[in-house]
């Protein structure tokens, strides 16, 4: 009877093993389990004792699985089967074209199948998925048309694919004017979207919308629609440089100017108008790795009037943002916005500083 039992359990630990991927080390040792992905660096084999252990290529002697994996080689071509390696080579049985072989060099990533529709997902996510970004709130100081100090809120969203990038963001800046009476509040308000798409690698097209509403400017409303065409100039995983023209139609209206002192009856030292232009649009997007835990990102955009010569605007945007954990950051946001001909008796800058918190979410 134990004969039979002992028979029993190593016949059953035979068909678990058999059913095994495999790892020889260079030094004979062997992990059994599942491989889940890898690139040309490391492997991560998920074992039923040490949970997902991560292996460095150059360690490895031999790679058996019984399973199929999505092999990705050299000049973008991904093959499917189950993998071996022997003498320096990576066999993959494939289904319809047999054995294929490649230097293991020639290896950029491995994904079994969960992994791999995981990773097709996150390429071509769904309008309602594929969300990034983050909500700021934080103590402001604005110089310029003010001297003010008070809460400042931010919000912005990144939807990326393959091919496509959608960019939503609102900002908010409401406070007492230490200019003024204590009464006076100014307010700035910015929001817009953006749509990116790639025509290759390099050359994307663009589409925008952003608004803007500065109470301090007496500037009711600004809209600006462009679109054009960018390049990604520098894309490498640190840094990421856009750069962009095209073309910016602009609706902006203003209310009355200030007050004239001591008039009377009230005289404006200027009086509502509505101003629409068309302008072209330059500019760039950068973002920046700066050691492990912070991002810095700038932005800026410059449109000249085509109808008026010599008139125009630009904004300029940086900020950082160091990550305290998975979900909480702290930020620095810097915006300097210009405009060359505003309403009499407003100036033509308008500085913000802010820094507070940030927290990040995904969806």
């Amino acid at each position: 009877m134990r004969k039979f039992e002992l028979l029993t359990v190593l016949v059953c630990l035979a068909v678990s093993l058999s059913f095994a991927d495999q790892i020889t080390f260079k030094n004979g040792d062997r992990l059994t389990g599942t491989v889940v992905k890898g690139d040309d660096k490391t492997v991560v084999l998920h074992t039923d004792a040490a949970g997902d252990v991560t292996i460095q290529f150059s360690a490895i002697q031999e790679i058996k699985t019984e399973k199929e994996l999505h092999v990705g080689l050299k000049g973008g071509k991904t093959v499917v089967g189950p993998v071996a390696t022997t003498d320096g080579k990576l066999e993959i049985a494939t289904k319809n074209a047999g054995t294929v072989e490649a230097p293991t060099t020639d290896v950029t990533v491995l994904r079994n199948d969960a992994e791999q529709h995981t990773y097709e997902q996150s390429q071509h996510p769904g309008l309602l998925h594929g969300w990034t970004g983050g909500a700021n709130v934080g103590f402001s100081v604005a110089r310029g048309n003010s001297e003010t100090e008070n809460l400042a809120l931010a919000f912005n969203a990144v939807h990326t694919s393959v091919n496509d990038k959608v960019t939503l963001y609102a900002t908010s800046v409401d406070t007492k004017n230490d200019l003024a009476t204590p009464t006076t509040v100014a307010s700035l308000e910015t929001g817009g979207l953006r749509f990116d798409h790639n025509l290759d690698p390099r050359i994307f097209v663009f589409a925008a919308a952003d608004y803007m509403s500065n109470a301090l400017q007496f500037l009711d409303l600004r809209s600006i629609y462009s679109g054009g065409l960018g390049v990604h100039a520098i894309k490498t995983a640190n840094t990421a440089l856009d750069v962009f023209g095209g073309l910016a139609y602009t609706h902006q209206t203003y209310s009355n100017g200030p007050v004239v002192p001591d008039t009377s009856p009230v005289i404006y030292a200027s009086y509502g108008m509505t101003q629409r232009f068309a302008a072209i649009t330059l500019g760039d997007t950068l973002t920046q790795k700066l050691g492990k835990s912070t991002v810095l990102n700038q932005g800026l955009t410059f449109l000249p009037d085509l109808q008026q010569t010599g008139e125009y605007q630009w904004t300029l945007n940086i900020g950082t943002v160091t990550k305290l954990s998975k979900w909480l950051g702290w930020q620095n946001q810097f915006n300097d916005i210009y405009v060359s001909n505003p309403p009499i008796g407003t100036k033509k800058n308008d500085v913000v500083f802010t820094t507070g918190l940030n927290v990040a979410f995904t969806r």
